[in-house]
């Protein structure tokens, strides 16, 4: 066992990355699709379609050497064409909810499209997960890039966005964010991709650790209050590893709001620097993935609103709690909170933050 693990090392140190490009199908409009596949010595295997800048799909080895894809979604374009919550796409322009889809920049008000009751989530009814994005290869990357126009989705300004995924030796995924606009503008970037590391039918049996001492409390729409509360003594307390299934259907307020838990956390550490934010491992297959980012926040989501009618990779359903997903990005609605850090981009000033998926196993 620890000459196969040594070797696995060695090997992943001299052997390069790969990375192929394939046709993946067409949109309704005609677009061309084509899809990546980023692998590297160690065992890791990503897949990324350049519709919505999507991970379709992420192989990793558990215990045992055995690689499995530990994503939700679907096996052909076909399924994301069709009305899904955002599985491993790009989301943006802005990330999360935005109250009552409105916000004020400069003195100027702006009303977005709404998609989630009043709100806008997630870059409004056709955001950058719906998007064909261009694309190139580099050795052991795909640079995908996307100009949204001004007033799309009723954002002000052109903003054109880059997302680089990395595929490293030490078994990471990395994914750089890079944003400029034309004119003052707010954005919130991040990847909703859903995680079970295990194949279970959920993720309750999951250990999860968070590196925050605080979270925002939200309201019945899940819109941050403004506050900033401490977890100590509540069912948001991830500090030390924790089953997500010990305090899900807790007697709790903000559990009710969402379902379970579906709030961001902040997070522990100065942003802009990469610092570790979540734990996650499966004591069935063995896997630990460690999220790092550079953002302020991580929104953990525990698939609360799945409900068996969506058919994913194989036929198969996915149920509510079938996955988690920690979308390492700034609060929710910061556009309205003066008190959360801000999500202006700055005329012709670079937007740029990192995330780090690794994959290891215990």
């Amino acid at each position: 066992m620890f000459r196969s693990a040594l070797l696995l090392f060695v090997l992943a140190l001299v052997l390069p990355a790969a990375v192929k490009k394939d046709p993946f199908g067409r949109t309704p409009a005609g677009e061309a699709v084509d899809i990546y596949t980023l692998t590297n010595a160690a065992g890791l295997e990503a897949r990324i379609m350049t519709y919505g800048a999507t991970v379709v799909s992420l192989k990793a080895p558990d215990k045992g050497g055995q690689k499995a894809d530990v994503l939700l979604g679907f096996d052909s374009l076909d399924g994301y064409l069709k009305e899904h919550p955002y599985m491993g796409a790009i989301v943006g322009r802005y990330g999360n909810r935005i109250a009552k889809g409105q916000f004020s920049l400069n003195g100027k008000s702006y009303r977005l499209a709404v998609n989630n009751g009043p709100n806008a989530l997630h870059g409004g009814l056709r955001g950058f997960d719906k998007r064909v994005w261009t694309a190139e290869a580099k050795a052991d990357s795909v640079v995908l890039k996307y100009s949204s126009a001004a007033g799309e989705e009723g954002y002000p300004g052109k903003l054109d966005v880059t997302v680089t995924y990395t595929i490293t030796p030490a078994n990471e995924l990395r994914i750089d964010y890079r944003a400029v606009a034309d004119q003052d503008t707010v954005a919130n970037l991040t990847n909703h991709a859903y995680f079970n590391l295990s194949g279970e039918p959920t993720i309750l049996n999951h250990l999860v650790k968070l590196e925050a001492d605080r979270f925002t409390p939200v309201d019945t729409d899940l819109i941050p209050t403004g506050e900033i509360r401490s977890v100590a003594g509540t069912p948001f307390d991830f500090r030390k590893e924790t089953p997500v299934g010990t305090r899900i259907n807790a007697s709790d307020e903000q559990i009710t709001f969402g379902k379970g838990y579906d709030h961001n956390w902040v997070l522990n550490g100065p942003p802009g620097t990469l610092r570790k934010a979540a734990e996650v491992y499966s004591p069935r297959s063995g896997r630990l993935l460690t999220v790092s980012t550079t953002e302020p926040g991580v929104q953990f989501y525990t698939g609360n609103f799945l409900d068996g009618s969506l058919k994913g990779k194989g036929g198969k359903k996915y149920s509510q709690r079938a996955a988690l997903c920690l979308e390492t990005q700034h609060y929710p609605n910061s556009p309205n909170q003066p008190t959360f850090p801000t999500t202006v981009v700055k005329k012709g000033v670079p937007m740029t933050s990192t995330t780090v998926w690794q994959f290891s196993t215990r």
